[in-house]
């Protein structure tokens, strides 16, 4: 009898759907009940869903969560939510979970506290993934802002010269011992996967490199996952503390004010 896995990658096969997924949990150490947010009015949430929904290439767009909080509140706005076992401990395990019973060959794997992420940089990565099934695992960077260099929550990330990434770090990389310039690239947390790549990358452990720098795309690296770097003209603002949710109010009611 065929597993719930390998049933999802033979449908891979002949479905080329991708599916935005959009894991929220409400526990957070730096702001508890994050999704739930209050954003101009709306929770943090459902700016996050209206933004994935405006991208063209995803055949849809759920929150996943273990709440029922945050489930009820995205029952409220009217956007498409399913409930996740409460013991997935990262977001790509809780992806993973859902997607082990959907029809689709791709996933793109939305932060669930990226109120601003841009639709159009969705829509690369879906399109990268239905025309390169071939690449397992896709992401986004964009050229580093001062400051971000030396600042350990922005990651850093060395692409290859085909733009495959090398390594994904904290620290300052590379480090600069000569005179000859590099562009920076700052890592934007968004990832794309073809469906039996994420479930192969949630059955594995926890790497070393992982558990050193707290990044989970480590261990797709050091499992010989490739992950594709596509660069977007820049990055856009998250929210992990009350100050971050304070300016992306600002850039919201400035975008309303603009269009009043």
């Amino acid at each position: 009898m065929p597993t719930d896995e390998s049933a999802a990658v033979a449908q891979a096969t002949t479905d080329r759907r991708v599916i935005g997924a959009i894991p929220a949990r409400f526990g957070s150490s730096r702001l508890p009940g994050k999704p739930l947010r209050q954003l101009v009015g709306r929770p943090l949430i459902e700016h996050v869903y209206r933004q994935a929904a405006r991208a063209s290439e995803l055949d849809r767009v759920v929150v996943l969560t273990d709440d029922r909080r945050i489930f009820d509140a995205v029952s409220r706005f009217g956007g498409d939510v399913e409930m996740t076992p409460s013991d997935c401990t990262s977001g790509t395990d809780r992806v993973a979970s859902a997607a082990r019973h959907w029809q689709a060959a791709a996933i793109v794997n939305i932060q669930g506290d990226e109120p601003l992420i841009d639709p159009q940089a969705i829509d690369r990565l879906a399109r990268h993934l239905k025309e390169n099934p071939s690449d397992p695992m896709v992401t986004l960077a964009a050229p580093a802002e001062p400051g971000d260099r030396e600042d350990p929550d922005v990651v850093k990330v060395v692409v290859d010269l085909a733009g495959t990434a090398m390594y994904f770090s904290r620290s300052p990389i590379p480090y600069r011992r000569g005179s000859e310039p590099h562009a920076d690239l700052r890592h934007i947390g968004i990832y794309g996967y073809q469906i039996q790549t994420l479930l192969s990358l949630s059955s594995l452990p926890a790497s070393s490199l992982e558990l050193s720098e707290s990044l989970e795309q480590l261990r797709a690296l050091e499992n010989g996952i490739d992950i594709k770097v596509l660069e977007v003209a820049r990055a856009w603002q998250g929210v992990d503390t009350m100050a971050d949710l304070e300016r992306v109010e600002t850039i919201l009611k400035a975008s309303v004010s603009s269009t009043n």
